[in-house]
C-alpha cells in the first residue's frame, strides 16, 4: 500500500470508528459487533505504525469512547478512566504476561482475575462515606453526570458502612460496571414487546439506555445492578497495597463485588480460570464477555504504568462473541412435516460463538413483520450456548426502493397446494395437500429419528432418493420396500441394503409410544405420546376415544386434545394405520405399574453414554415410574452426565441439581 492509499484508508477507518463510537456510547444502538470494531481499530493501528506521520492526536487509537452528547450535563474525570487492551487467545494472553515480566525485570508477579461484566462503566464518588456523584466513562476524560439514575440502583450504597478494620478514606472514587441480570432483561423485553416498542438488542444496550434516561423513576423500574472492581481516587489515611486487599476492603464498606474473583499465583492459574469460565458462562445469571486480569501489587502496577489508552498492568481475555452482524442474502419459505410454512433467512456466513452461521429461522410471518426484515438488510444475530441462532433486529436497512415485503404465498412453494390459516388467533400458515412431498420428506425423517422408530440408515439422502424414484408415497410404504428397491439407490450395495432392511424389521417392535411420536401429530412430543400410550394402551382404544376423553387427561391440554382427535378421525389416517397394522407394527403398550421406585423423580440426560443409549436409559426410567425431560429446571431431581456434557450440565451445577455419572445411574437402576 502506498502513501496516498494509506491516507485514504486511515480517513475511511477513522470516520467509521467515530460513527460507531457515537452509535455505541451515545445512542446505545451499535450496528457492528465488538469483534468487528476491534478489527477496524487494529487495522488503523497497523496503518499508523506503518506510516507514523499519519497518526493524529485526535485519532480513535489515541482516546477512548466518543464525544458526550451535546446539551447534557458533563463532568471532567478527576482521574482518567482507561479502557483495557483485549486478547482473544491463550497465546496472546501468554504474550501479554511476557511483557509484564519484562516490565518488572522478571520479578515474581501475582494476578487477580475477575469476570468481565457486559454492562457499562461508571465512576462513583463518595465524600466522607456519602455518595455524591455518578459518572459514565464517556471518552475517558469527560463523562456524563448520571447521579440521579445511579441512585436508583439498589446495589450502589448511598452511605458507606463503618468498619473498624477497613476505615474508608475521606474522598473515594470507585469504578464499577452497571449491568442488568438476564432474567430482568428478558422481563423488560417481554414488556416492550407487549407494548409494541422496539426491543433492546442485549442487556448492555438496555443498561446504557436505562442509565441515561432523564426520568430516573423509569431507571428504577429496570432493576439494574452494579459490581465495583477498582478505584480512581483515594484521599485520606487509608491505603491499599494490592488489588486483592482493595476488593476485600470495599466489600466491608458495602460495595458489591463479583463473587467469582480469584487470586492466581501464576499465569497457569489465570489460564485455568479463563478456560473454566468460558465453559461456565451460560450458568452465570448475568452476561459476561471475558475475564479481566490485573497485576495484584499496586506498586507493580505503578511500575508498569499506562499507555495513552490502556494500563499495561491489566488486560481483558475476550470470550468468543455471542452476537455478530451480517447481511440477509435471501428469505426462503420452508415447508415442515406438519405443513407449516416457516420463513428462513439465508445469511452471509459469519462466525458467532465459535460457529459459522449461514441460516436462521424467522419462525413465522408475524415475526418477519415485527422485525421489518427484508432481503439485503444488515442484521444482528445472537447464539448463546447450544441455542439455535436467532435474528435480534435489523441494524441497517436496504434502501427503500429495493425493499420488498415478504408476502404469505397463496400456494405451497413445494407442491402448489392451497395455503390456509385455520384459526384467526394462530400465527401458522399451512399447506393442506396431504401428498406434499416436502411434508412427507420431513415426516419420514422424523419417523425414523432416534426418539421415534430409530431406523438406522434411513437418513436424508436416502429419503430424498426414495421420494424422487417414487418408491414411497406415505409413511407406511417404507415397510413394503424390497432389497431390490434399495439397490437402485446411489451408493447402495448388498451390505448397506441388508442393514437397512434389518433396521426396518427391528423397528416394528419399538414401544407403541415411540410409534405414536413418530406419526408426527401436531403439538404431540415424546412425553405426550408416552402419556397417551400409557392411558389407552392400544391404537384401537385411541381411535375410538372422544375429544373429551383426551381432554380428561391431566397432562394433555385442550390444544393437544384437539390435534389428536382430529388426526385419528381423518380418513387418510385410518388408511395409514391399517397399512402399518398389516406391516406388523407393534401397536400395544404394556401399562406401567404406578408407585415404583422412581415414581415422581425427574431425570435429564446429557453427554454421550457408553454402556447404554439415551433412548434405552430413558425407557428404563419411565418403566420404573420416573419422568424424563429435555431441559433442566429447579424441579429436576437428577442429571445423568455422560462424556462431553453440554449446557445442561452447567445449568444443573448452577441450580444445585444432583449430577450422576453413568456408573452411578446404573447403580441406581440396579438398586
Amino acid at each position: 500500500m502506498n502513501k496516498n492509499e494509506a491516507v485514504k484508508r486511515v480517513r475511511e477507518i477513522t470516520e467509521a470508528l467515530e460513527e460507531h463510537n457515537y452509535l455505541y456510547y451515545v445512542l446505545a444502538e451499535p450496528t457492528i459487533s465488538d469483534k468487528e470494531y476491534d478489527d477496524l481499530l487494529k487495522n488503523l493501528l497497523d496503518l499508523e505504525n506503518q506510516f507514523p506521520d499519519l497518526k493524529d492526536p485526535n485519532s480513535p487509537s489515541q482516546r477512548i469512547g466518543a464525544k458526550v452528547l451535546s446539551g447534557t450535563k458533563t463532568v471532567t474525570h478527576k482521574a482518567k478512566m482507561y479502557s483495557l487492551d483485549n486478547t482473544y487467545s491463550i497465546d496472546e494472553l501468554k504474550e501479554w504476561h511476557k511483557r509484564v515480566l519484562k516490565g518488572l525485570s522478571k520479578c515474581q508477579v501475582e494476578y487477580v482475575v475477575e469476570l468481565k461484566i457486559d454492562g457499562i462503566s461508571a465512576a462513583l464518588t463518595y465524600c466522607k462515606g456519602r455518595f455524591i456523584l455518578g459518572e459514565t466513562r464517556g471518552d475517558g476524560t469527560v463523562g456524563e453526570d448520571v447521579t440521579y439514575s445511579l441512585k436508583t440502583v439498589r446495589s450502589i450504597p448511598l452511605k458507606l458502612k463503618q468498619d473498624r478494620d477497613a476505615v474508608f478514606p475521606e474522598t473515594l472514587e470507585v469504578r464499577g460496571e452497571v449491568y442488568m441480570a438476564r432474567k430482568d432483561f428478558a422481563r423488560l423485553n417481554q414488556e416492550r414487546k407487549k407494548a409494541g416498542k422496539v426491543l433492546f438488542a442485549n442487556p448492555r444496550n438496555a443498561t446504557s439506555g436505562s442509565v441515561k434516561l432523564l426520568d430516573s423513576r423509569i431507571t428504577a423500574q429496570r432493576k439494574l445492578s452494579c459490581f465495583v472492581h477498582s478505584f480512581g481516587i483515594l484521599k485520606g489515611e487509608r491505603e491499599f497495597k494490592t488489588q486483592w486487599e482493595f476488593l476485600n476492603s470495599v466489600k466491608k464498606w458495602g460495595f458489591p463485588v463479583d463473587p467469582q474473583h480469584r487470586l492466581c499465583r501464576s499465569i497457569e492459574g489465570v489460564i485455568k480460570y479463563c478456560r473454566e469460565y468460558q465453559e461456565r458462562r451460560e450458568a452465570i445469571p448475568y452476561e459476561v464477555d471475558g475475564v479481566v486480569i490485573k497485576v495484584n501489587s499496586l506498586q507493580q502496577q505503578g511500575q508498569l504504568g499506562t499507555t495513552l489508552k490502556s494500563p499495561r498492568w491489566a488486560v481483558a481475555y475476550k470470550f468468543p462473541a455471542y452476537q455478530a452482524t451480517t447481511t440477509v442474502k435471501d428469505i426462503v419459505i420452508q415447508v415442515g412435516r406438519t405443513g407449516v410454512l416457516t420463513p428462513v433467512a439465508e445469511l452471509e456466513p459469519v462466525e458467532c460463538a465459535g460457529v459459522i452461521i449461514s441460516r436462521s429461522t424467522l419462525h413465522n410471518f408475524d415475526e418477519v413483520k415485527r422485525l421489518g426484515i427484508r432481503k439485503g438488510d444488515r442484521v444482528l444475530i445472537e447464539r448463546a450456548g447450544d441455542v439455535i441462532p436467532k435474528i435480534i433486529k435489523v441494524v441497517s436497512a436496504r434502501s427503500n426502493e429495493k425493499r420488498k415485503a415478504l408476502m404469505v404465498p397463496k400456494k405451497c412453494p413445494e407442491c402448489g397446494g392451497k395455503i390456509v390459516k385455520e384459526k384467526l388467533e394462530e400465527v401458522a400458515y399451512r399447506c393442506t395437500n396431504p401428498a406434499c412431498t416436502r411434508q412427507l420428506e420431513r415426516g419420514l425423517l422424523h419417523f425414523a429419528s432416534r426418539g421415534a422408530m430409530d431406523i438406522e440408515g434411513l437418513g436424508e439422502s436416502v429419503v430424498v432418493q426414495l421420494l424422487d424414484k417414487e418408491l414411497v408415497n406415505g409413511l407406511a410404504d417404507i415397510y413394503y420396500l424390497k432389497k431390490e428397491d434399495l439397490l437402485t439407490l446411489e451408493l447402495f450395495k448388498e451390505k448397506r441394503a441388508d442393514n437397512l432392511m434389518k433396521a426396518l424389521e427391528e423397528s416394528k417392535n419399538q414401544p407403541f409410544s415411540r410409534f405414536l411420536f413418530g406419526l408426527g401429530i401436531m403439538n404431540i412430543g415424546e412425553k405426550a405420546a408416552y402419556t397417551l400410550a400409557q392411558r389407552f394402551g392400544t391404537i384401537d382404544r385411541i381411535m375410538e376415544a372422544t375429544q373429551k376423553d383426551f381432554e380428561a387427561i391431566h397432562e394433555i391440554g385442550g390444544v393437544m386434545a384437539d390435534a389428536v382427535f382430529k388426526f385419528f378421525n381423518g380418513t387418510s389416517t385410518k388408511k395409514l394405520i391399517q397399512k402399518f397394522r398389516e406391516a406388523g407394527i407393534n401397536m400395544h403398550e404394556p401399562i406401567e405399574k404406578k408407585g415404583q421406585v422412581l415414581a415422581g423423580k425427574k431425570f435429564v440426560f446429557t453427554g454421550e453414554l457408553k454402556t447404554i443409549t439415551r433412548n434405552q436409559a430413558s425407557a428404563l426410567v419411565k418403566k420404573m415410574g420416573g419422568d424424563v425431560s429435555s431441559s433442566v429446571s429447579k424441579n429436576t431431581d437428577f442429571v445423568v452426565a455422560g462424556e462431553s456434557p453440554g449446557s445442561k450440565h452447567k445449568k444443573a451445577m448452577s441450580l444445585g441439581v444432583k449430577i450422576l455419572s453413568e456408573q452411578q445411574f446404573s447403580s441406581l437402576i440396579s438398586e
